[in-house]
């Protein structure tokens, strides 16, 4: 079974999936696993508090299982000081009910860093589609975060990042891409020289410490 912690699709065969949401969190199906958020591309500054209030009500549902994407993009139109305080507002909601956090970062590590830190996160932090250097990889696995890879570790550069990491701190991930999740785990394994089988089982363990043990099926 492929695990695959972060899409905007329907899981495929043999795939266990987060899907996330950033609106209708009303509409979420009973038997799926969600992360909801409200990402910084769709923050609207005059509805945004009624979007916080909407995502707080969802959250405790038991097939949401972390809050996010949230976090900082330095490249998207949304007025940054706005993206903060929304961001903060999602590290406060995440430590209240015990779920973990699921990162957008774009240009902004040091401030997502910042206010990680400033807010005294107390629950997994997950950065999503990581691209970047090996020097930032291994600060935030330092930290004690978690790294997710996608679609990314089809560039060499990328595969090297991820095989500097700790195997206990990485989580694999499709997106939005249209490359499968088995085709990432190939890539993983690949940049690890591990066998497959026993990628998998690392990943497994990952998922269950992050985000519990019994939310896997058997």
């Amino acid at each position: 079974m492929y695990i695959n912690i972060h899409s905007h699709q329907l899981p495929a065969n043999n795939e266990w999936v987060i899907q996330n949401r950033y609106q209708h969190f009303d509409n979420l199906l009973a038997g799926s696993q969600y992360s909801i958020g409200l990402h910084p591309w769709y923050i609207d500054a005059a509805s945004w508090l009624q979007q916080m209030e909407a995502l707080t009500l969802y959250s405790t549902n038991n097939n949401v299982l972390a809050i996010g994407e949230c976090g900082l993009d330095k490249v998207c139109t949304t007025d940054f000081a706005l993206q903060q305080q929304v961001f903060n507002q999602q590290i406060a909601l995440a430590n209240t009910i015990g779920k973990p956090l699921l990162i957008h970062c774009v240009r902004a590590f040091d401030e997502v860093q910042l206010l990680l830190e400033k807010n005294k996160v107390q629950v997994p932090v997950i950065f999503h589609g990581f691209n970047k250097s090996k020097a930032l990889a291994q600060q935030l696995a330092g930290k004690g975060y978690y790294l997710s890879f996608g679609k990314a570790l089809q560039l060499p550069a990328v595969q090297l990042v991820l095989a500097s990491l700790p195997l206990p701190q990485i989580f694999l991930e499709t997106d939005a891409a249209a490359l499968s999740i088995a085709a990432v785990y190939t890539l993983a394994a690949a940049a690890f020289q591990m066998d497959i089988n026993v990628l998998s089982l690392q990943i497994a363990k990952n998922t269950a410490t992050v985000f519990g043990n019994t939310i896997l099926p058997v």
